[in-house]
């Protein structure tokens, strides 16, 4: 296995102030790396520092909503920091409102912090990776596009547009930058804001996030994964039944923090 190491540059978290993005953040301080943490708050962000191993977390205030923002940041990031290696786009908004308490402008809002700051901080970090012809990204992911929750329309089409976006990501860059690993990971329902009371605690998942994002293994490209298990595609009737001609079993991958 090809793991990222702190030598490889430096780690960007969306989402950083709170929940599972200051869990993730925290975890990779603690294994060393230098993470630059953006978020809308900067009170938020303060105290994932004060959390953090000393010296190695970097607040950025920001809106990845904000194209012109996200471009600020990923500048100030690399001249105060060097190259980004990894990026974790976890930041997401979840406004819980019924379609008919939605205007056309804040489903609009909800789409552009969780498919628009995918594609800013993405197509931002990118600038590094594509240099260097090696990279990680970790794209936060949920099933609601696949099964909606009421008053969740916003929520449910932007992730599942970002999910799409990954794709698409990989159709234009694994064949010629095969360094640069792309994968989509689902936490699970979690003990934050947006989640569960009785949910997951977010540095548990952080613990699976982490270790899968520092994994480069070009196989985990177009790999989607769930807590600490792939999630195996679909396999059609001939597949099925090629496999069990040849008694192949898949086994899908786990995650060992």
């Amino acid at each position: 296995m090809t793991t990222l190491t702190p030598e490889d540059g430096i780690a960007v978290v969306t989402g950083a102030g709170s929940g599972l993005g200051r869990a993730m953040a925290l975890e990779l301080t603690r294994r060393g790396f230098t993470v630059a943490g953006l978020g809308r708050r900067r009170a938020a962000l303060e105290e994932t520092r004060a959390g953090a191993a000393s010296g190695r977390f970097h607040l950025y205030p920001a809106d990845v909503a904000n194209p012109e923002e996200v471009a600020e940041a990923f500048a100030r990031i690399r001249s105060e920091n060097g190259p980004v290696a990894l990026l974790i786009n976890n930041a997401a908004s979840y406004p819980r409102r019924d379609i008919l308490d939605e205007s056309v402008e804040s489903f609009m809002e909800t789409v552009a912090t969780n498919l628009g700051g995918t594609v800013a901080c993405s197509r931002a970090a990118l600038e590094d990776m594509v240099e260097s012809g090696r990279g990680r990204i970790l794209n936060v992911a949920t099933f609601a596009d696949l099964a909606p929750l009421p008053a969740s329309s916003a929520y449910s089409v932007s992730k599942g547009a970002a999910r799409i976006f990954t794709r698409a990501l990989i159709a234009d860059l694994a064949d010629r930058f095969p360094g640069i690993v792309i994968t989509d990971w689902m936490p699970g329902m979690l003990r934050t804001a947006m989640g569960i009371p009785d949910g997951l605690p977010p540095e548990q998942a952080a613990a699976w996030g982490v270790a899968l994002a520092l994994n480069t293994d070009p196989a985990l490209t177009g790999a989607t994964f769930e807590m600490d298990r792939e999630i195996l595609p679909p396999r059609g009737l001939k597949g099925q039944l090629k496999d069990m001609v040849l008694m192949r079993r898949r086994r899908p991958r786990r995650i060992a923090p």
